[in-house]
C-alpha cells in the first residue's frame, strides 16, 4: 500500500514544554488511523504540523508524498481538515457555509450532495447559530468533505457530543473510509478508536508508546478480561496474594480500586471470591469487562486516559 502520511523524528516544544518528542509514524493510503492519548499528549500539535498550520522544530513530514515548504497549494487542494473547534459564521445558513468552503477549491463535490451526505438536508436553510452541537460537528465535516479530499484530518471530532450524535459521526467517518479515502483521527475515546480505526498509535508525553491494530494491541496485554473490585471498609489484600490466584496475570491499584488482568475470567472470579471468603473480607463492588485499549493504556502508564 502507498504511504499517505510519513512522519520522521518530529519534535515541537513550547518553551520548556515538549509537546512532540521525536515522533515517528506512517499512515497507509485508504486506512483509518487513530492517534490516541490524553489531553496534552501531543496529538493536536502533531496534527497541526501535518496540516501545515504549525512549523516543527525538527523532523520531516510528508503528506501525500509532498512537503508543505514546496507544495503548499497542492496540499491544500487535497486535504480535508476538521479542527478540534471549528469557528463558523453563525449568521450564515448551512448551505451558504458549505458553498463558501466549496469556493476555496478548484474541484470538489456539489454542495447539495455534501449537505445530504452529512444528514443536514432539513437544516440547509437554518443559520449556523441555530444548530445543535452534533449538527455543528456534521457541518464542520461537510466543510472538510466538500473539496473531495484524498486525506482527512479529524481532530477530536466527537468531543462533547451526546451518544446519538457521536454514532452519527462514526457512520460518516466510516463512509469516508469505505470510499477509499485516508482518515487520520485524534481522540481520547478508546471505544471510538476500536470502532473506526484499522491501526492506532497511543501517544503519551509526545511519544508513541504502542502501535498496531486495536485487536493486536489488546492481545499484546496477554489478558482478554479485566476484573475490577474494591473491598468494604479498611480491609486490605496484598498484591502478592492476588498474583497467586488462579488465572491472574497482573495486578494494578488505582484510587481504592484493584484491577486484575485475566486470560480466563471463569478461573479468576471463583478464586478471588474463595480467597475473600477465607479472609472474611467483604466486597464493596465487583465488575468485569472484556479488555479494551483503555486497559492497555492503564497497563502501560498506570493511569486512565480521562485522568491523564
Amino acid at each position: 500500500m502507498a504511504t499517505a502520511l510519513s512522519i520522521r523524528g518530529l519534535r515541537k516544544t513550547y518553551g520548556d514544554v515538549v509537546a512532540v518528542d521525536h515522533l515517528d509514524l506512517e499512515v497507509k493510503t485508504g486506512e483509518c488511523f487513530g492517534l490516541l492519548g490524553p489531553n496534552g499528549a501531543g496529538k493536536t500539535t502533531t496534527i497541526e504540523i501535518c496540516e501545515g498550520l504549525t512549523d516543527p522544530d525538527a523532523g520531516e513530514v510528508e503528506v501525500l508524498g509532498r512537503r508543505w515548504n514546496s507544495h503548499a497549494q497542492e496540499l491544500r487542494e487535497r486535504l480535508g481538515v476538521s479542527l478540534q473547534e471549528t469557528q463558523l459564521q453563525e449568521k450564515l445558513t448551512v448551505e451558504e457555509t458549505v458553498r463558501l468552503f466549496r469556493s476555496f477549491y478548484q474541484k470538489g463535490r456539489p454542495v447539495e450532495e455534501v449537505i445530504d451526505a452529512v444528514q443536514l438536508t432539513e437544516k440547509r436553510r437554518a443559520r449556523v447559530g441555530q444548530l445543535s452541537g452534533g449538527q455543528r460537528q456534521r457541518l464542520a465535516l461537510a466543510c472538510a468533505l466538500v473539496g473531495e479530499p484524498d486525506l482527512f484530518f479529524l481532530d477530536e471530532p466527537t468531543t462533547g457530543l451526546d451518544p446519538q450524535s457521536r454514532r452519527q459521526l462514526w457512520e460518516l467517518i466510516a463512509g469516508f473510509k469505505a470510499a477509499g479515502r485516508t482518515v487520520v483521527i485524534t481522540t481520547h475515546y478508546m471505544d471510538e478508536a476500536e470502532r473506526l480505526c484499522d491501526r492506532v498509535a497511543i501517544v503519551d508525553h509526545g511519544r508513541v508508546i504502542a502501535l498496531g491494530s486495536p485487536r493486536e494491541l489488546i492481545e499484546s496485554m496477554g489478558a482478554e478480561h479485566v476484573v475490577e473490585f474494591a473491598l468494604a471498609g479498611d480491609q486490605q489484600i496484598e498484591d502478592e496474594t492476588l498474583r497467586r490466584l488462579d488465572g491472574v496475570l497482573a495486578v494494578q491499584r488505582e484510587d481504592g480500586l484493584i484491577r486484575l488482568q485475566a486470560a480466563e475470567i471463569h478461573r479468576v472470579v471463583p478464586a478471588l471470591l474463595a480467597e475473600l471468603q477465607r479472609r472474611g473480607a467483604m466486597l464493596a463492588e465487583l465488575r468485569t469487562h472484556t479488555a479494551t485499549l483503555e486497559d492497555l493504556f492503564v497497563a502501560l502508564t498506570g493511569r486512565h486516559l480521562r485522568d491523564a
